[in-house]
């Protein structure tokens, strides 16, 4: 019985309640105290408070404001999903495709990283999930939050909570878990190859990029429009040169305005019922698979691609291939920094790192293609 005339939320919390709150205080310590993504941290952190504190109403079917936002911002229970390729814009305005142009073996990297995605799949068919199911899985491997959440609305709506978090929990994780894969796949001696620095990619290359590109991945993978269009028009912006307001505004405002919205809805996929679940640690240990399948596909290819090339890659660029940009890229540079002080591949790394992009939304557009 309530001591106040109207009933409390405290009465209400249980221990997965209490549970929930307590890994959203973990993830503000991280993004506060230890600046570990606190973009995409805080934001969660505040949703998972909200879905968690009882009889508040927001997740209420058809007029809660967390149940809007799954529903029309990520396509939860058979909605919208609006959210993944407004950040796909903001995404592309804010990309540079010179790496690629100017060193196109690098495209080889990144999609054949999506290996690891393939991987996944399969493990999750041998641990008894669906079809559909599997593929939603597997495309943690990417490393792309909004890829998966897009692909998950569409196959595996009921796995949102554990594929949504997964992705974001080992973007937010890559410089903890690539380090130890790249160094036991690779030499010392690998590890400290220099590449020339990349020649100058012209105006009229970065433009013809994203054009031809959005049109050769959509004729091929017409599921993949949503995604591949959106990352190429917002590229489009950026390399026109004649919207400059259009592009800082999809690199800003509106970058982070759906920033702010999809933290909040990644968040509020959290409650307690939702995501405590025997099937949300095979969804996580599955991601984990995916991810470090991804990280070890890129690294050897470069070793193969080295066996038939007459200027040597570092393979460590191989890792970036997991599309978490530009983090991946910043953990080859730093692994090769701690080899050679004097070794610069970040612009090199970043190649396979936007191929990445490309190549987890292109391989999420085949399953929906083949299974949506």
């Amino acid at each position: 019985m309530s001591f106040l005339p109207i009933e409390t939320g405290f009465e209400a919390l249980d221990w997965g309640n209490l549970l929930m709150l307590l890994l959203a205080f973990g993830f503000l310590y991280l993004s506060i105290a230890k600046n570990l993504e606190p973009y995409v941290l805080l934001p969660i952190s505040i949703g998972i408070i909200l879905a968690n504190l009882p009889l508040t109403g927001m997740l209420a079917k058809g007029e809660g404001l967390l149940w809007i936002l799954e529903h029309y911002g990520i396509g939860a229970e058979g909605g919208w999903s609006i959210i993944p390729p407004m950040i796909f814009i903001g995404l592309g305005a804010m990309t540079d495709f010179s790496p690629i142009l100017a060193n196109p073996k690098t495209l080889l990297l990144g999609f054949s990283a999506q290996l690891g995605i393939f991987i996944a799949f399969i493990g999750a068919l041998l641990l008894g999930f669906g079809t559909d199911a599997s593929a939603a899985i597997a495309i943690i491997g990417g490393a792309d939050g909004p890829t998966t959440i897009y692909a998950t609305s569409k196959l595996a709506a009921d796995l949102l909570p554990a594929t949504t978090v997964a992705a974001y929990a080992y973007m937010a994780l890559v410089p903890i878990f690539q380090p130890p894969v790249a160094r036991l796949l690779t030499t010392q001696k690998e590890r400290k190859i220099r590449m020339k620095q990349l020649r100058p990619v012209s105006r009229t290359e970065r433009l013809l990029f994203p054009l031809m590109g959005l049109m050769i991945v959509v004729l091929l993978i017409p599921e993949s429009a949503t995604l591949i269009g959106m990352l190429f028009f917002g590229n489009i912006l950026r390399e026109s040169g004649v919207v400059p307001r259009l592009s800082e505004t999809a690199q800003r405002e509106l970058t982070n305005l759906v920033t702010i919205f999809l933290g909040l809805v990644v968040g509020s996929l959290l409650s307690a019922e939702a995501f405590l679940k025997v099937e949300t640690l095979k969804v996580f240990g599955l991601g984990l698979l995916a991810i470090i399948a991804c990280t070890a596909a890129g690294i050897l290819l470069a070793k193969l691609m080295n066996l038939f090339v007459k200027e040597k890659v570092n393979p460590l660029i191989g890792a970036a291939g997991v599309s978490a940009v530009p983090m991946a890229a910043r953990v080859a540079q730093m692994i090769a920094h701690q080899e050679d002080p004097h070794n610069y591949i970040l612009m090199h790394a970043m190649g396979p790192n936007i191929a990445g992009v490309i190549g987890s939304a292109a391989v999420a557009g085949v399953f929906l293609g083949l299974l949506g």
